[in-house]
């Protein structure tokens, strides 16, 4: 039987933790859910919550996004791609596009999408023109893309592919030797697609607990307690709290997809620099819709720089856990939703969006007072 959230906070004040335990929650969905449900202000005062790199939205590469605003400005397309890409800026001049949906404004044909079933239907509607499908997105969006391919789409479907693999992003904070955590609660979504060995190596070669969790406050609450007793214990393992959804092995069905139509390469991601074996590409099987090989290049080199935020803004950092929103010297004053300078302003996903919607408005340091304006 699945205790309440209301069990589960109780074992956590029943724990009597004598120090400061970082726990990093690497998905947003999970900071979406820990943030909105006022679980930081209802937790002990020991228990720090790290946002981790669980936005796709925020990492993915400048250069990527400007191709996308280049190709729709520059060819006869339909440029689709889910809602969050059309408001994630680049550095630009302001006379030029800066965004995909500033593109839309000067002309481009770009639309928001919510399903690869959208496109497909876009571009049966469209024979004569050719659709650009900017797909950006971690495991759990980018298996229905593959699905989307191996099924056989219309020849006027192209993908502008921007996919990136989670565990890889926090295998890079283990292997620097400075990951500013204790605890980790995985990922509940990408473990019911990717399988939950995914983590594993997370205790097996970093000896760091792990659970995973789902969306709902008690399964986030018994992922951080399962951590919290490992850590008391001295027992490491990975925890499955979600398993009513996350089995073993994952969906095969969409792994298979994975596996069939994509390849695992080397990926860089906005801010941090190129994490080994962190992104997808398509295979050579698929060539045909490939926008990068059926398309000229809009690529820009100069663009692919670890430096990538806009001036002042300390997203990366946020997605690293190494600040939080609040400490970002933008937070609240230049950058805010109805203007965001950072990708992570503009997704549902992202650390300053979720803050920001959570009614914390203050730019200043310090972890206590966001434990309070987010409860």
């Amino acid at each position: 039987m699945t205790q309440s959230a209301e069990y589960w906070l109780g074992k956590l004040h029943e724990l009597k933790l004598k120090q400061r335990v970082r726990i990093m929650n690497v998905c947003g969905g999970h900071e979406r859910s820990i943030s909105l449900a006022g679980l930081r202000s209802a937790i002990p005062d020991a228990i720090e919550l790290v946002p981790g790199p669980g936005c796709p939205v925020c990492i993915c590469p400048e250069e990527d996004v400007y191709e996308a605003i280049q190709i729709a400005l520059h060819e006869d397309v339909i440029l689709v791609a889910f809602g969050d890409m059309l408001r994630v800026p680049v550095n630009a001049p302001k006379r030029e596009p800066r965004t995909l949906e500033q593109a839309r404004a000067a002309g481009g044909d770009i639309r928001p999408i919510a399903t690869p079933t959208e496109v497909v239907r876009i571009a049966n509607e469209n024979p004569d023109r050719r659709v650009i499908f900017f797909a950006a997105g971690f495991e759990t969006t980018t298996a229905p893309v593959a699905a989307m391919l191996a099924e056989k789409v219309p020849a006027n479907l192209l993908v502008l592919l921007s996919a990136r693999l989670t565990w890889p992003a926090v295998a890079m904070l283990l292997d620097s030797g400075e990951p500013g955590f204790d605890a980790l609660i995985a990922p509940g979504h990408v473990s019911t697609v990717m399988g939950p060995e995914e983590w594993q190596f997370v205790v097996d070669k970093h000896d760091i607990p792990t659970a995973i969790a789902g969306f709902r406050p008690d399964t986030l609450l018994a992922a951080m307690y399962s951590v919290l007793r490992q850590l008391q214990e001295g027992r490491h393992f990975l925890d499955n709290c979600y398993p009513e959804v996350v089995r073993p092995g994952g969906n095969k069905t969409a792994t298979d997809c994975l596996r069939k139509v994509m390849d695992v390469t080397d990926a860089n991601w906005r801010g941090i620099g190129v994490i080994p074996n962190s992104g997808f590409s398509l295979k050579s099987d698929y060539a045909q819709h490939n926008a990068r090989l059926e398309l000229p290049s809009y690529a820009d080199d100069s663009r692919k720089r670890v430096g990538q935020m806009p001036p002042g803004c300390d997203c990366a950092s946020v997605v690293l856990g190494k600040k939080y929103p609040n400490q970002c010297r933008l937070y609240g004053l230049a950058c805010t939703p109805r203007k965001p300078i950072g990708p992570c302003m503009v997704s549902d996903e992202g650390a300053c969006r979720i803050w920001w919607a959570s009614g914390y408005r203050d730019n200043e340091s310090g972890y206590n007072k966001a434990r309070r304006a987010t409860g």
